[in-house]
């Protein structure tokens, strides 16, 4: 049985100022460093087999913590960035919202957004699948495949992955920092949702 664990990155300073990031490439805090060493070890008593990363610091910093414990060597693919927030990045929320109040208000309750040069969802769903799934063919049955990547992203990847539509990401909460989300293929059901927002 093949597992697919995505896992999000510890926490950067915008993430604890609410300053949408997107693909900027903010590194890891203090704080997101510690996360990263406190979680690495429950992935790693896991057994990965595979270890997958986006290429922006805050994620390949969290995959070097579990890279240290497991002699793992990640490889890197930008298909597994962050959705591309487009003029809102370095914006906090408040300031996005009062400049695109009607497109901010759509994010916010989980809908498309066609403003300001945000992905589109269905973007972001088709590259993180992509990068997903090709890494898992390339490691062969009963493979751990460790996914380092960002929250907005692995909810959509999850969600397709599953076969459900996009819109129903909002649904699955926020995935906090240096948690997962585990996912299992079947031989017959394909993917399955093992578990969400892990620690």
């Amino acid at each position: 049985m093949t597992l697919l664990v995505l896992w999000r990155h510890g926490q950067t300073e915008w993430n604890a100022i609410r300053r949408i990031q997107g693909q900027t490439d903010v590194p890891l805090s203090a704080v997101g460093i510690a996360q990263a060493e406190e979680s690495a070890p429950r992935l790693a008593a896991m057994q990965p087999t595979v270890l997958v990363s986006s290429d922006l610091r805050r994620a390949s910093a969290t995959a070097a913590a579990l890279s240290a414990l497991t002699g793992l060597t990640p490889t890197y693919d930008t298909r597994l960035r962050e959705r591309g927030f487009g003029e809102w990045e370095g914006l906090d929320h408040p300031a996005a919202g009062s400049r695109w109040p009607e497109a901010f208000a759509r994010w916010r309750s989980g809908e498309e957004v066609e403003a300001a040069g945000v992905e589109e969802v269905d973007a972001v769903a088709k590259r993180m699948v992509a990068g997903l799934l090709e890494a898992v063919d390339a490691a062969g049955p009963d493979a751990v495949v460790v996914a380092a990547t960002h929250g907005a992203a692995a909810r959509m990847a999850a969600v397709a992955l599953l076969g459900l539509p996009l819109t129903y990401a909002s649904s699955f909460g926020a995935l906090h920092n240096c948690h997962r989300t585990v996912l299992h293929r079947h031989p017959v059901r394909g993917w399955m949702l093992e578990g969400h927002n892990l620690p």
